[in-house]
């Protein structure tokens, strides 16, 4: 019988490949308020509905990062609170290789896209079992709302600079 061996692959070469793995998906915190009920309950109008979504990134390890989509639901009648849900939807996301530059980005766009509709069903769901009739939110550009923060820091940091950033326009005499 004959053996044959196998050349051992390099370690190093697999170990060079960029990855993304999703490590975990969990709902960190979630939480119900109905505070004039049941007074508000038998109010016969329209609720207006409020929504409030924000990320939150918070690096675990070198190469290890928890994304966390927080949103507050508020549904008002008469200025007064008909129910508040305050949901905190996140997860472990795990980087391998890729280049720094391209990190923030995923963080900011990437990872909050897998993360909503987790979000969006645990919010329906737990509007639904508070006895009201559920709220599914709309779909949100995560691009769009990585964009405006980058230009919000950027407007940030050129405000702490002061007029050395400002652009100034010098008309001839």
């Amino acid at each position: 019988m004959t053996e044959q061996t196998v050349p051992a692959q390099d370690s190093t070469d697999s170990s060079k490949e960029p990855g993304f793995r999703i490590q975990r998906i969990y709902l960190k915190d979630l939480s119900l308020e109905q505070p004039n009920a049941p007074q508000i309950l038998l109010v016969a109008a329209e609720p207006q509905v409020e929504v409030e979504v924000d990320v939150a990134v918070t690096r675990l390890s070198n190469e290890i990062f928890e994304v966390a989509l927080i949103a507050t639901v508020t549904a008002k009648v008469d200025s007064k609170v008909l129910f508040l849900v305050e949901a905190k939807q996140a997860g472990i996301f795990e980087f391998s290789n890729i280049p720094t530059e391209q990190i923030d980005p995923m963080l900011g766009i990437a990872c909050p896209t897998i993360l909503y509709p987790y979000l969006r069903s645990n919010i329906a769901d737990t509007i639904s079992r508070a006895g009201f009739q559920p709220i599914h939110l709309n779909e949100i550009n995560f691009h769009g709302m990585y964009e405006h923060r980058i230009m919000q820091a950027q407007a940030a940091a050129a405000k702490e600079n002061g007029a050395a950033t400002e652009s100034k326009i010098i008309l001839p005499h």
